[in-house]
């Protein structure tokens, strides 16, 4: 048996759409890691050991809060990374 934290999925799908109408960050692997740590370490986990329960955890998870929770944890990572990235700003 595996186990899996659904909460990543999650906060990786809500990085992926801020990532399609936000352009005022670093969007390259290293600063999309770093951002997902952050919102994650801000997030209760939702760990699921089988496939069933996965997809039990999973239709939770499309709840209002646990989206909204994503996002705004996603935003206040994004502004942390930006201030402080792990690399060299380039020139604009």
């Amino acid at each position: 048996m595996q186990l899996y934290n659904v909460m990543e999925r999650v906060v990786k799908e809500a990085l992926d759409d801020v990532m399609k109408i936000n352009d005022s960050f670093c969007k390259c692997q290293e600063c999309q890691v770093d951002i997902m740590a952050i919102a994650l370490n801000q997030l209760p986990p939702k760990y699921v050991g089988t496939r069933k329960g996965e997809v039990y955890s999973k239709l939770n998870t499309l709840s209002n809060q646990f989206n909204s929770d994503a996002y705004r944890e996603i935003t206040k990572a994004i502004e942390v990374v930006k201030n402080k990235p792990h690399h060299e700003t380039t020139p604009s």
